[in-house]
């Protein structure tokens, strides 16, 4: 249930950053501020947004996205998305074969 209770947190917590926290909700994301997960949080969702609204690095290689691109697509499933990934796929071989 703690989980439960730390997840709604963050949800609050993530609303009222982006400023867009029903006024309904607003007492309570602003009771998860006063713990210090709430506050790592806080802290956290500001560093994430900092990072999306930052002007891209100018000193990349060229091509320096198409090669991370193709890395990350040769890089193996961890675990059980791995197991997923295989069992569906082995379906679908199945279901392509007509014998």
């Amino acid at each position: 249930m703690a989980m439960d209770t730390n997840k709604k947190n963050r949800e609050l917590i993530s609303a009222l950053c982006d400023g867009e926290i029903p006024d309904v909700d607003r007492e309570l994301a602003l009771a998860a501020l006063d713990t210090p997960e709430g506050r790592q949080a806080w802290a956290l969702f500001h560093q994430i947004g900092d990072v999306l609204r930052a002007d891209p690095a100018t000193d990349l290689s060229p091509g320096f996205t198409e090669r991370m691109a193709a890395r990350l697509a040769a890089e193996p499933l961890p675990g059980k998305r791995a197991a997923v990934a295989a069992d569906a796929a082995g379906q679908a071989t199945v279901a392509a074969d007509p014998t």
